[in-house]
Protein backbone atom coordinates (compact mmCIF):
# COMPACT_ATOMS: atom_id res chain seq x y z
CA UNK A 1 0.00 0.00 0.00
CA UNK A 2 1.44 3.33 -1.08
CA UNK A 3 2.21 5.61 1.44
CA UNK A 4 -0.51 8.94 2.23
CA UNK A 5 0.39 12.44 2.06
CA UNK A 6 1.04 14.45 5.37
CA UNK A 7 -0.61 17.47 5.04
CA UNK A 8 1.59 19.22 7.92
CA UNK A 9 1.66 22.74 6.78
CA UNK A 10 3.84 25.33 5.68
CA UNK A 11 3.99 26.61 9.42
CA UNK A 12 4.88 23.17 11.28
CA UNK A 13 6.94 22.34 8.82
CA UNK A 14 9.28 25.66 9.48
CA UNK A 15 8.97 24.28 12.78
CA UNK A 16 10.40 20.73 12.00
CA UNK A 17 13.34 22.28 10.06
CA UNK A 18 13.94 24.74 12.64
CA UNK A 19 17.71 22.84 13.31
CA UNK A 20 17.60 20.81 10.23
CA UNK A 21 20.90 20.97 8.45
CA UNK A 22 20.15 17.80 5.72
CA UNK A 23 17.83 16.15 4.02
CA UNK A 24 17.23 12.68 2.18
CA UNK A 25 14.67 12.18 -0.73
CA UNK A 26 13.25 8.76 -0.93
CA UNK A 27 12.89 8.19 -4.69
CA UNK A 28 14.90 10.90 -6.03
CA UNK A 29 15.03 9.89 -9.77
CA UNK A 30 11.98 11.36 -10.08
CA UNK A 31 11.18 14.39 -12.42
CA UNK A 32 9.54 16.19 -9.27
CA UNK A 33 11.55 14.91 -6.40
CA UNK A 34 15.26 15.57 -8.35
CA UNK A 35 14.12 19.06 -8.85
CA UNK A 36 12.85 19.49 -5.21
CA UNK A 37 16.34 17.64 -4.64
CA UNK A 38 18.30 20.97 -6.36
CA UNK A 39 16.06 23.71 -5.00
CA UNK A 40 16.82 22.05 -1.36
CA UNK A 41 20.62 21.99 -2.29
CA UNK A 42 20.49 26.05 -3.26
CA UNK A 43 19.43 26.62 -0.42
CA UNK A 44 22.02 25.12 1.79
CA UNK A 45 21.15 21.77 2.90
CA UNK A 46 23.19 18.69 2.54
CA UNK A 47 21.39 16.77 0.27
CA UNK A 48 21.26 12.99 -0.32
CA UNK A 49 17.97 10.51 -1.76
CA UNK A 50 17.64 6.85 -3.07
CA UNK A 51 16.27 5.10 -5.81
CA UNK A 52 15.79 2.01 -7.83
CA UNK A 53 17.30 3.11 -11.40
CA UNK A 54 20.03 5.31 -12.07
CA UNK A 55 19.21 8.13 -15.05
CA UNK A 56 20.14 11.09 -16.68
CA UNK A 57 18.41 12.88 -13.50
CA UNK A 58 19.72 11.48 -10.97
CA UNK A 59 23.40 11.58 -12.65
CA UNK A 60 22.93 15.26 -13.04
CA UNK A 61 22.06 15.62 -8.59
CA UNK A 62 25.32 13.08 -8.21
CA UNK A 63 27.34 16.34 -10.66
CA UNK A 64 25.95 18.70 -8.26
CA UNK A 65 27.56 16.80 -5.64
CA UNK A 66 23.89 15.00 -4.01
CA UNK A 67 25.47 11.73 -2.71
CA UNK A 68 22.81 8.66 -4.54
CA UNK A 69 22.02 5.34 -2.88
CA UNK A 70 20.77 3.02 -5.80
CA UNK A 71 18.71 0.61 -3.20
CA UNK A 72 16.27 1.25 -0.68
CA UNK A 73 18.32 0.24 2.51
CA UNK A 74 17.65 1.33 6.07
CA UNK A 75 21.34 2.52 6.22
CA UNK A 76 20.96 5.11 3.64
CA UNK A 77 18.99 7.58 5.82
CA UNK A 78 21.91 7.76 8.84
CA UNK A 79 23.33 11.06 9.56
CA UNK A 80 19.65 12.89 7.64
CA UNK A 81 17.31 15.45 9.85
CA UNK A 82 14.42 15.15 7.50
CA UNK A 83 13.07 12.62 5.32
CA UNK A 84 11.08 13.59 2.04
CA UNK A 85 9.39 10.99 0.09
CA UNK A 86 7.00 10.78 -2.99
CA UNK A 87 3.37 8.84 -2.37
CA UNK A 88 4.61 6.43 -4.86
CA UNK A 89 7.02 4.25 -2.43
CA UNK A 90 4.81 2.01 0.02
CA UNK A 91 4.43 1.78 3.59
CA UNK A 92 7.40 -1.02 4.08
CA UNK A 93 9.93 1.07 2.62
CA UNK A 94 13.07 0.20 4.62
CA UNK A 95 13.95 4.31 4.92
CA UNK A 96 10.78 5.18 5.80
CA UNK A 97 10.59 2.90 8.81
CA UNK A 98 14.02 3.61 10.07
CA UNK A 99 13.14 7.19 10.28
CA UNK A 100 10.06 6.83 12.16
CA UNK A 101 12.01 4.29 14.17
CA UNK A 102 14.63 7.32 14.71
CA UNK A 103 12.29 9.86 15.11
CA UNK A 104 13.28 11.82 12.33
CA UNK A 105 10.26 13.68 10.63
CA UNK A 106 9.10 12.38 7.23
CA UNK A 107 7.44 14.46 5.20
CA UNK A 108 5.66 14.27 1.69
CA UNK A 109 6.61 15.35 -1.64
CA UNK A 110 3.80 17.93 -1.88
CA UNK A 111 3.75 19.37 1.40
CA UNK A 112 7.41 19.61 1.38
CA UNK A 113 7.35 21.77 -1.46
CA UNK A 114 4.32 23.39 -0.10
CA UNK A 115 6.75 25.07 2.56
CA UNK A 116 8.97 25.56 -0.26
CA UNK A 117 6.79 27.97 -2.03
CA UNK A 118 6.07 30.00 0.64
CA UNK A 119 9.09 32.46 0.98
CA UNK A 120 7.87 33.47 -2.32
CA UNK A 121 5.92 36.67 -2.89
CA UNK A 122 3.90 35.31 -6.24
CA UNK A 123 3.18 31.70 -6.52
CA UNK A 124 1.86 30.10 -9.59
CA UNK A 125 -0.11 26.92 -9.67
CA UNK A 126 -0.82 25.55 -13.00
CA UNK A 127 -3.46 22.49 -12.67
CA UNK A 128 -6.03 20.59 -14.88
CA UNK A 129 -6.21 17.09 -15.91
CA UNK A 130 -4.45 17.64 -19.08
CA UNK A 131 -1.91 20.01 -20.57
CA UNK A 132 -0.16 21.29 -17.26
CA UNK A 133 3.64 20.38 -18.02
CA UNK A 134 2.73 22.50 -21.73
CA UNK A 135 1.45 25.28 -20.10
CA UNK A 136 3.87 25.44 -17.64
CA UNK A 137 6.76 25.54 -19.46
CA UNK A 138 4.48 28.05 -21.80
CA UNK A 139 4.19 30.76 -18.44
CA UNK A 140 8.26 30.00 -17.78
CA UNK A 141 9.27 30.41 -21.29
CA UNK A 142 7.32 34.03 -20.95
CA UNK A 143 8.51 34.94 -17.44
CA UNK A 144 12.13 33.72 -18.28
CA UNK A 145 12.23 35.61 -21.64
CA UNK A 146 11.02 39.01 -20.06
CA UNK A 147 13.92 38.89 -17.25
CA UNK A 148 11.34 38.17 -14.30
CA UNK A 149 14.18 35.37 -13.06
CA UNK A 150 11.27 33.08 -11.43
CA UNK A 151 11.84 29.97 -9.82
CA UNK A 152 10.11 26.88 -11.49
CA UNK A 153 9.12 23.32 -10.80
CA UNK A 154 7.82 21.41 -14.42
CA UNK A 155 6.72 18.15 -14.80
CA UNK A 156 8.98 17.93 -17.67
CA UNK A 157 12.40 19.27 -18.94
CA UNK A 158 12.42 22.49 -21.00
CA UNK A 159 15.91 23.02 -23.17
CA UNK A 160 15.59 26.73 -22.24
CA UNK A 161 15.92 25.64 -18.28
CA UNK A 162 18.16 22.68 -19.03
CA UNK A 163 15.75 20.84 -17.45
CA UNK A 164 12.44 20.38 -15.48
CA UNK A 165 13.57 23.48 -12.70
CA UNK A 166 15.10 26.44 -12.30
CA UNK A 167 15.80 28.68 -9.19
CA UNK A 168 15.92 31.99 -9.99
CA UNK A 169 18.13 34.72 -7.54
CA UNK A 170 14.80 36.41 -6.54
CA UNK A 171 12.17 35.43 -4.20
CA UNK A 172 9.07 37.10 -6.86
CA UNK A 173 7.88 34.79 -9.04
CA UNK A 174 7.08 30.46 -7.83
CA UNK A 175 5.79 28.49 -10.63
CA UNK A 176 4.65 25.06 -10.62
CA UNK A 177 2.60 22.25 -11.63
CA UNK A 178 0.25 21.20 -9.27
CA UNK A 179 -0.79 18.03 -9.29
CA UNK A 180 -4.02 16.73 -8.44
CA UNK A 181 -3.37 12.59 -8.25
CA UNK A 182 -3.84 11.86 -4.29
CA UNK A 183 -4.97 15.69 -3.69
CA UNK A 184 -1.30 16.38 -3.47
CA UNK A 185 -1.97 20.48 -4.76
CA UNK A 186 -4.05 20.87 -1.84
CA UNK A 187 -0.90 21.20 0.15
CA UNK A 188 0.67 23.81 -2.27
CA UNK A 189 0.16 27.78 -1.27
CA UNK A 190 -1.02 29.70 -4.56
CA UNK A 191 -1.90 32.99 -4.79
CA UNK A 192 -2.30 32.36 -8.65
CA UNK A 193 -3.99 29.20 -9.49
CA UNK A 194 -4.82 27.85 -12.91
CA UNK A 195 -7.61 25.44 -14.00
CA UNK A 196 -7.32 24.31 -17.31
CA UNK A 197 -9.68 21.34 -17.67
CA UNK A 198 -11.17 18.73 -15.28
CA UNK A 199 -12.21 15.17 -16.72
CA UNK A 200 -12.40 11.89 -14.92
CA UNK A 201 -8.60 10.85 -14.38
CA UNK A 202 -7.32 8.52 -11.71
CA UNK A 203 -9.55 6.19 -10.88
CA UNK A 204 -7.70 4.21 -8.07
CA UNK A 205 -7.88 7.16 -6.01
CA UNK A 206 -10.98 9.64 -7.44
CA UNK A 207 -14.59 8.08 -6.52
CA UNK A 208 -16.13 9.91 -9.17
CA UNK A 209 -16.42 13.08 -11.07
CA UNK A 210 -18.06 14.96 -8.23
CA UNK A 211 -14.97 13.98 -5.81
CA UNK A 212 -12.59 16.14 -8.38
CA UNK A 213 -14.79 18.96 -8.96
CA UNK A 214 -14.84 19.56 -5.07
CA UNK A 215 -11.10 18.57 -5.15
CA UNK A 216 -10.30 21.54 -7.78
CA UNK A 217 -12.92 23.94 -6.01
CA UNK A 218 -10.40 23.23 -3.11
CA UNK A 219 -7.64 24.03 -4.50
CA UNK A 220 -9.13 27.42 -6.25
CA UNK A 221 -9.91 28.30 -2.54
CA UNK A 222 -6.40 28.46 -1.51
CA UNK A 223 -5.29 31.48 -3.66
CA UNK A 224 -7.16 33.71 -0.97
CA UNK A 225 -9.39 37.15 -0.63
CA UNK A 226 -6.14 38.55 -2.76
CA UNK A 227 -5.26 36.00 -4.95
CA UNK A 228 -6.73 35.10 -8.20
CA UNK A 229 -7.93 31.94 -10.53
CA UNK A 230 -7.60 31.92 -13.58
CA UNK A 231 -10.06 29.03 -15.26
CA UNK A 232 -10.82 28.00 -18.69
CA UNK A 233 -14.26 28.92 -18.60
CA UNK A 234 -14.56 27.06 -21.92
CA UNK A 235 -15.32 23.74 -20.07
CA UNK A 236 -18.40 23.04 -18.42
CA UNK A 237 -16.63 21.01 -15.13
CA UNK A 238 -14.48 24.22 -14.63
CA UNK A 239 -17.64 26.67 -14.48
CA UNK A 240 -18.99 24.16 -12.38
CA UNK A 241 -17.04 23.44 -10.22
CA UNK A 242 -15.62 26.84 -9.46
CA UNK A 243 -19.30 28.07 -9.55
CA UNK A 244 -19.78 30.62 -6.54
CA UNK A 245 -16.88 30.98 -5.38
CA UNK A 246 -15.75 34.10 -3.63
CA UNK A 247 -12.33 35.18 -5.23
CA UNK A 248 -11.63 36.82 -8.17
CA UNK A 249 -11.79 35.00 -11.40
CA UNK A 250 -9.80 35.67 -14.69
CA UNK A 251 -11.78 33.50 -17.39
CA UNK A 252 -10.22 32.68 -20.69
CA UNK A 253 -12.02 30.62 -23.89
CA UNK A 254 -12.74 31.35 -26.99
CA UNK A 255 -16.55 32.06 -26.07
CA UNK A 256 -17.40 35.97 -25.72
CA UNK A 257 -17.94 35.51 -22.50
CA UNK A 258 -14.61 35.20 -21.50
CA UNK A 259 -12.23 37.93 -20.10
CA UNK A 260 -9.35 36.42 -22.53
CA UNK A 261 -10.47 35.36 -25.63
CA UNK A 262 -8.39 34.25 -28.79
CA UNK A 263 -10.33 36.02 -31.87
CA UNK A 264 -9.18 35.64 -35.78
CA UNK A 265 -8.17 31.90 -35.93
CA UNK A 266 -5.96 30.81 -38.55
CA UNK A 267 -4.66 27.47 -38.80
CA UNK A 268 -1.01 26.74 -40.42
CA UNK A 269 0.48 23.76 -40.86
CA UNK A 270 -1.20 21.92 -37.85
CA UNK A 271 -0.20 25.13 -35.96
CA UNK A 272 -2.51 28.35 -35.28
CA UNK A 273 -2.03 32.29 -35.09
CA UNK A 274 -4.78 34.31 -33.49
CA UNK A 275 -5.19 37.90 -31.71
CA UNK A 276 -5.03 37.43 -27.91
CA UNK A 277 -7.48 39.88 -26.63
CA UNK A 278 -8.23 40.60 -22.95
CA UNK A 279 -10.94 42.60 -21.48
CA UNK A 280 -12.05 43.95 -25.05
CA UNK A 281 -8.65 45.10 -25.89
CA UNK A 282 -6.26 43.73 -28.30
CA UNK A 283 -2.45 42.20 -26.07
CA UNK A 284 -0.89 40.61 -29.10
CA UNK A 285 -0.96 38.75 -32.26
CA UNK A 286 0.79 35.62 -32.01
CA UNK A 287 1.96 32.55 -34.09
CA UNK A 288 2.79 29.39 -32.39
CA UNK A 289 5.55 27.10 -33.12
CA UNK A 290 3.79 24.07 -31.66
CA UNK A 291 0.92 22.29 -33.05
CA UNK A 292 -2.44 21.70 -31.77
CA UNK A 293 -5.73 23.49 -31.15
CA UNK A 294 -5.61 22.42 -27.21
CA UNK A 295 -2.37 25.40 -27.41
CA UNK A 296 -4.80 27.87 -27.91
CA UNK A 297 -6.38 27.27 -24.72
CA UNK A 298 -3.03 27.01 -23.31
CA UNK A 299 -1.41 30.20 -24.61
CA UNK A 300 -4.67 32.23 -23.29
CA UNK A 301 -4.05 30.63 -19.48
CA UNK A 302 -0.25 32.10 -20.30
CA UNK A 303 -1.47 35.17 -21.17
CA UNK A 304 -3.86 35.85 -18.18
CA UNK A 305 -0.55 34.56 -15.77
CA UNK A 306 1.49 37.42 -17.38
CA UNK A 307 -0.80 40.18 -17.25
CA UNK A 308 -1.55 39.20 -13.88
CA UNK A 309 2.66 39.10 -13.85
CA UNK A 310 2.82 42.54 -14.99
CA UNK A 311 3.97 41.44 -18.37
CA UNK A 312 3.24 43.38 -21.56
CA UNK A 313 1.70 42.40 -24.36
CA UNK A 314 5.32 42.70 -26.48
CA UNK A 315 6.66 40.37 -23.32
CA UNK A 316 3.83 37.42 -24.04
CA UNK A 317 4.15 37.87 -27.61
CA UNK A 318 7.67 37.06 -27.80
CA UNK A 319 7.67 34.34 -24.75
CA UNK A 320 4.96 32.14 -26.88
CA UNK A 321 6.54 32.74 -30.12
CA UNK A 322 9.61 31.54 -29.12
CA UNK A 323 8.57 28.58 -26.92
CA UNK A 324 9.15 25.38 -28.74
CA UNK A 325 7.71 22.84 -26.58
CA UNK A 326 8.69 20.79 -23.52
CA UNK A 327 10.11 17.48 -23.70
CA UNK A 328 8.13 14.57 -24.48
CA UNK A 329 5.03 16.98 -25.77
CA UNK A 330 5.25 16.20 -29.39
CA UNK A 331 9.08 16.22 -29.32
CA UNK A 332 10.54 15.60 -32.47
CA UNK A 333 13.09 12.47 -32.59
CA UNK A 334 14.15 11.57 -36.09
CA UNK A 335 13.55 10.16 -39.27
CA UNK A 336 12.52 6.28 -39.44
CA UNK A 337 12.19 5.73 -43.52
CA UNK A 338 12.24 9.24 -44.02
CA UNK A 339 9.28 9.79 -41.82
CA UNK A 340 8.92 12.04 -39.25
CA UNK A 341 8.97 10.11 -35.54
CA UNK A 342 7.38 12.22 -32.52
CA UNK A 343 7.69 11.66 -28.63
CA UNK A 344 4.41 12.41 -26.95
CA UNK A 345 3.15 11.99 -23.05
CA UNK A 346 -0.35 11.88 -23.47
CA UNK A 347 -2.14 8.88 -21.32
CA UNK A 348 -5.48 9.84 -21.20
CA UNK A 349 -8.39 9.40 -23.99
CA UNK A 350 -8.80 13.06 -24.38
CA UNK A 351 -4.95 14.17 -24.43
CA UNK A 352 -4.77 11.35 -27.25
CA UNK A 353 -7.27 12.22 -29.65
CA UNK A 354 -6.82 15.67 -29.31
CA UNK A 355 -2.90 15.36 -29.82
CA UNK A 356 -3.76 12.44 -32.62
CA UNK A 357 -5.97 14.76 -34.67
CA UNK A 358 -3.33 17.64 -34.45
CA UNK A 359 -0.97 15.27 -36.18
CA UNK A 360 -3.64 14.30 -38.82
CA UNK A 361 -3.78 17.64 -40.04
CA UNK A 362 -0.07 17.86 -40.53
CA UNK A 363 0.25 14.53 -42.38
CA UNK A 364 1.70 15.03 -46.01
CA UNK A 365 -0.42 14.36 -48.72
CA UNK A 366 -0.69 10.11 -48.88
CA UNK A 367 0.42 10.03 -45.95
CA UNK A 368 -0.28 7.83 -42.49
CA UNK A 369 -0.38 8.11 -38.82
CA UNK A 370 1.31 5.49 -36.94
CA UNK A 371 0.85 5.45 -33.55
CA UNK A 372 2.38 3.28 -31.14
CA UNK A 373 0.98 3.20 -27.60
CA UNK A 374 1.08 2.23 -24.29
CA UNK A 375 -1.68 2.70 -21.52
CA UNK A 376 -0.98 3.87 -18.29
CA UNK A 377 -1.95 2.04 -15.16
CA UNK A 378 -4.49 -1.15 -15.82
CA UNK A 379 -7.00 0.62 -13.61
CA UNK A 380 -7.23 3.61 -16.17
CA UNK A 381 -7.09 1.06 -18.64
CA UNK A 382 -10.24 -0.53 -17.46
CA UNK A 383 -12.44 2.34 -16.72
CA UNK A 384 -11.73 4.55 -19.51
CA UNK A 385 -11.58 1.81 -22.52
CA UNK A 386 -13.92 2.80 -25.09
CA UNK A 387 -12.12 6.43 -24.64
CA UNK A 388 -8.92 4.71 -25.87
CA UNK A 389 -10.07 2.53 -28.23
CA UNK A 390 -12.29 5.80 -30.17
CA UNK A 391 -9.70 8.11 -29.21
CA UNK A 392 -6.98 6.07 -31.16
CA UNK A 393 -8.92 5.17 -33.61
CA UNK A 394 -7.88 8.85 -35.12
CA UNK A 395 -4.42 6.90 -36.65
CA UNK A 396 -4.20 4.67 -39.32
CA UNK A 397 -2.36 2.65 -37.53
CA UNK A 398 -2.07 1.86 -33.71
CA UNK A 399 0.42 -0.67 -32.13
CA UNK A 400 -0.75 -1.37 -28.48
CA UNK A 401 2.14 -2.27 -26.27
CA UNK A 402 1.95 -4.36 -22.69
CA UNK A 403 0.39 -1.58 -20.59
CA UNK A 404 2.69 0.09 -17.74
CA UNK A 405 1.83 -1.01 -14.34
CA UNK A 406 3.54 1.60 -12.34
CA UNK A 407 2.05 0.75 -8.51
CA UNK A 408 -0.62 -1.64 -9.58
CA UNK A 409 -1.28 -5.41 -10.25
CA UNK A 410 -3.53 -6.43 -13.14
CA UNK A 411 -6.79 -7.12 -11.41
CA UNK A 412 -8.93 -6.03 -13.64
CA UNK A 413 -8.17 -8.81 -16.50
CA UNK A 414 -7.20 -6.31 -19.11
CA UNK A 415 -4.62 -6.63 -22.12
CA UNK A 416 -2.98 -5.17 -24.99
CA UNK A 417 -5.18 -7.72 -27.01
CA UNK A 418 -8.24 -6.42 -25.48
CA UNK A 419 -8.02 -2.79 -26.30
CA UNK A 420 -6.59 -3.51 -29.57
CA UNK A 421 -9.45 -5.27 -30.90
CA UNK A 422 -11.31 -2.42 -30.00
CA UNK A 423 -9.45 0.23 -31.68
CA UNK A 424 -9.64 0.30 -35.85
CA UNK A 425 -6.65 -0.69 -37.28
CA UNK A 426 -5.21 -1.98 -34.43
CA UNK A 427 -2.42 -4.68 -32.89
CA UNK A 428 -1.14 -5.57 -30.17
CA UNK A 429 2.54 -5.73 -29.33
CA UNK A 430 4.74 -7.30 -26.60
CA UNK A 431 7.81 -5.89 -25.53
CA UNK A 432 9.86 -3.56 -28.00
CA UNK A 433 11.62 -4.75 -30.27
CA UNK A 434 8.06 -6.20 -31.99
CA UNK A 435 6.61 -2.35 -32.70
CA UNK A 436 9.85 -1.68 -33.53
CA UNK A 437 10.39 -4.18 -36.30
CA UNK A 438 6.64 -3.26 -37.60
CA UNK A 439 7.63 0.31 -38.06
CA UNK A 440 10.72 -0.55 -39.68
CA UNK A 441 9.43 -2.40 -42.32
CA UNK A 442 6.44 -0.88 -42.89
CA UNK A 443 6.52 2.85 -42.52
CA UNK A 444 7.58 5.00 -45.50
CA UNK A 445 8.77 8.80 -46.36
CA UNK A 446 4.80 10.33 -46.54
CA UNK A 447 4.06 8.73 -42.94
CA UNK A 448 4.29 10.33 -39.63
CA UNK A 449 5.29 7.75 -36.20
CA UNK A 450 3.88 9.09 -32.49
CA UNK A 451 4.93 7.17 -29.65
CA UNK A 452 2.79 7.86 -26.97
CA UNK A 453 2.38 7.03 -23.11
CA UNK A 454 3.40 8.03 -19.73
CA UNK A 455 5.41 4.57 -18.82
CA UNK A 456 8.82 3.71 -20.04
CA UNK A 457 7.53 3.40 -24.00
CA UNK A 458 10.40 5.99 -25.10
CA UNK A 459 12.74 3.02 -24.63
CA UNK A 460 11.44 2.21 -28.37
CA UNK A 461 13.62 4.80 -29.69
CA UNK A 462 16.84 3.06 -29.00
CA UNK A 463 15.63 0.29 -30.85
CA UNK A 464 14.91 1.84 -34.51
CA UNK A 465 17.47 3.73 -36.97
CA UNK A 466 16.60 7.17 -36.56
CA UNK A 467 18.10 9.55 -38.63
CA UNK A 468 18.01 13.68 -38.18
Amino acid sequence: MSLQNTHFGAKKIEEMLKNCKSVFFVGIGGINMSSLAHVSKKNGYRVGGSDRVRSALTERLEGEGIDIRYSHDAQNVEGYDVLVYTVAISEDNPEYLRATERGIPCISRADYMGYLMTSYNRRIGISGMHGKSTCTSMCATALIMADTDPTVLSGAELSLMGGAHRVGACKENFLFEACEYMDSFLDFNPNISVVLNIEMDHVDYFESLDHIKRSYRAFAKKVGDGGCVVANFDDANVRDALSGLECRIVGFGLSDGADLCAKNIEQKNGSYAFDIVAYGKLVCRVELRVSGHHNIYNSLATAAVCLECGLSGEDIKRGLEDFGGAARRMEYKGRLNGARVYDDYAHHPTEIKTTLEGVQNMLEEGGRLFCVFQSHTYSRTAALLDGFAEALSVADSVLVCDIYAAREENIYGITPEKLASMINGGRACHGFDEPAAILSSEVSERDTVIVMGAGDVWKIFGKLDLKK
